[in-house]
């Protein structure tokens, strides 16, 4: 049964999944008017259908049942729920003490859902995305706020990304594909507004379907709009989506959606607890075959009706646990069996916090997956603590770890951990603003400081600062594999030391940015695309070298003495690789 509202021939109906609720209320909304209709159940489905045409009408639900939490039972009829299925909302998500409380109404608290008109379907076509490209991963508010020829009624919405200024950044970088940090409706961990912060990176969504409104104000047309426009300048769109947990938190979170709905999504351990694979409080059950249906629904609704070329997920292990991480989970099998989906780009974020939840190297053969060992291995090969050998494998291809076909996405810095610039000015990480007396965050990111902590007017420290840059920016443009790039890394962006900036607003500043840096990355990545291909499978039979030209010694390989290496390649259709550490320079020579 199709699940969401839907208008059909002059009736408007409305069907969502309650299996263990006693009764459920459709409650329809006229400014702050409600109006409740009893729903009719349909096995583990309640449905309700009114006459007439309802698109834009605000709705919601209220759920009968036992209020047993220790029985993972939250049935609260005070507590307006979300369609899980919401396509629009008509506010934002606000954290409130009330969401948690029982018998305190929220009404006044909760988006409404809102009736969506008919929406029209993109026609198909492939991805546009080629393996071995680059990625930008971007947030879409911190890459535009700023932006001087953005009009200001225009900036911090994905709207912004289809003016042509910023689709001119991109295509001076020769962008492949933009990854959008999530743009579905989130709302903030309960503890941050009390420290007067909020959470700016939206890893904490309620709504799967449902598109923030601060963001994406026009709603599923105007990311349609902006789709097109970055498809019509060569760029394809991956969204960033959050599955392995919902933004209703622990036990002491707010009832906003499913937990008030079907508190089966979420999984439990034996003794009945919620099991935190994620360390957000709650973790998804994709043992659950309704969960599974959600996830594949709003990436069937992403890709039909926006155009969307693929999708990250966050915490992927998650998706494929039932409880163990299993690589012939259900839920690759029923991705790749659904039309629209099966020539998706998917890309792991390949860990997350549970019992074996390292999982690099373990998802399907069609998936791309972050490289956590590339980021590390470079940074420590920079830093002085990586043999020649440790870097020659990362770039090419990391066939340790994927054998020999590359499904890396190779990345200096994403915008979990230090940006690439605060990794040559920071050893440690500077956090106090997050309100969490500097423990939240990586401990161990394999920077470096280049002799002072933070900013400096040293020319010498800052001449060093510059080469590393280049350095690490050079082994990336020179590896085997698809790259990423997080947006503001190419013009020497800083978060000031803090490496867990989902709390901090800190925009790219367009007017202060590092021109000459931007410069050498677009000169970079024009080289790097015009052997594209290329990059896609290391050649084999090529010669390692010193930098004198001599055949490399085992010795030479494994000793974190020796400066740097030069690989030529058995054709002219791969590029010579040249690195010294010595000079702190790395490139891939025409």
């Amino acid at each position: 049964m199709e699940l969401g509202s839907h208008v059909n021939q002059g009736v408007t109906r409305f069907a969502v999944r309650a299996p263990l609720a006693e009764a459920l209320e459709l409650c329809l909304f006229e400014g702050e008017v409600e109006t409740r209709y009893a729903m009719t159940r349909n096995g583990e489905v309640w449905v309700a259908e009114l006459p007439g045409d309802l698109a834009g009408t605000r709705y919601g639900y209220r759920a009968h049942g036992i209020y047993a939490p220790e029985q993972n039972l939250w049935f609260d009829p005070a507590k307006l729920l979300v369609d899980p299925y919401a396509l629009t909302l008509d506010r934002r998500f606000v954290q409130h003490p009330r969401l948690a409380a029982y018998g305190e109404d929220t009404a006044d608290l909760v988006p409404r859902a809102i009736v969506p008109a008919p929406l029209p379907q993109v026609p198909p076509a492939p991805p546009r995305f080629q393996r071995g490209g680059l990625i930008y991963e971007l947030n879409v508010a911190g890459l535009t706020a700023l932006h001087p020829e953005v009009p200001p009624a225009q900036r911090g919405t994905i709207a912004a990304l289809a003016h042509p200024a910023v689709i001119a950044h991109l295509r001076k970088l020769h962008v492949s594909a933009v990854e959008l940090m999530p743009v579905v409706a989130w709302i903030d961990e309960r503890h941050l507004p009390p420290l007067g912060l909020a959470n700016h990176w939206g890893y904490n969504p309620v709504a799967m379907m449902a598109l923030d409104p601060g963001l994406c104000p026009d709603g599923v047309a105007e990311l349609r709009e902006t789709v097109a426009a970055l498809h019509e300048a060569g760029i394809g769109v991956i969204l960033d989506l959050v599955f392995n947990h919902s933004g209703e938190s622990d036990v002491h979170g707010g009832t906003l959606s499913l937990r008030g709905l079907d508190p089966a999504a979420y999984a439990r351990a034996p003794d009945g607890s919620l099991i935190n694979d994620t360390g957000c409080g709650n973790t998804l059950d994709f043992a659950n075959t309704a969960v599974r249906r959600l996830m594949i629904d709003t990436l069937a609704h992403f890709v039909r009706h926006c155009g969307i070329d693929g999708f990250r997920f966050d915490l992927a292990p998650v998706i494929a646990r039932g409880p163990g991480f299993d690589p012939r989970a259900p839920i690759f099998a029923e991705l790749a069996a659904e039309p629209c989906l099966a020539d998706r780009v998917m890309i792991a974020e390949p860990w997350d916090i549970g019992s074996g939840g390292y999982q690099l190297g373990n998802f399907p053969p069609n998936w791309l997956e972050w490289n956590d060992r590339y980021r590390d291995d470079v940074r420590r090969f920079w830093k002085g603590e990586a043999t020649i050998g440790t870097l020659a494998t990362r770039i090419a291809g990391s066939s340790d770890v994927f054998g020999a076909d590359c499904r890396s996405i190779n990345f200096l810095a994403a915008h979990d951990g230090f940006t690439l610039a605060d990794t040559v000015a920071y050893e440690k990480r500077h956090n106090h603003a997050n309100g969490e007396d500097n423990r939240d965050g990586h401990g161990e990111n394999h920077s470096w400081n280049c002799g002072t902590e933070g900013p400096s007017d040293d020319p010498a420290i800052r001449a060093r600062r510059a080469a590393d840059l280049r350095a690490m920016l050079g082994t990336l443009f020179a590896s085997t594999g698809t790259i990423m790039l997080t947006a503001g890394d190419e013009c020497g962006r800083s978060q000031h030391g803090n490496n867990n900036a989902y709390c901090q607003f800190m925009p790219v500043d367009w007017e202060g940015r590092d021109t000459a840096l931007e410069d050498d990355v677009a000169a970079m990545s024009a080289a790097r695309a015009r052997r594209l291909s290329g990059f896609t499978r290391f050649p084999e039979g090529g010669r390692w070298l010193s930098l004198e030209g001599a055949a490399l010694t085992p010795v030479e390989w494994e000793n974190p003495a020796t400066p740097g290496f030069v690989h030529q390649p058995p054709s002219g259709d791969w590029p010579v690789v040249r690195v010294d550490r010595e000079s702190r320079s790395a490139a891939a020579i025409a």
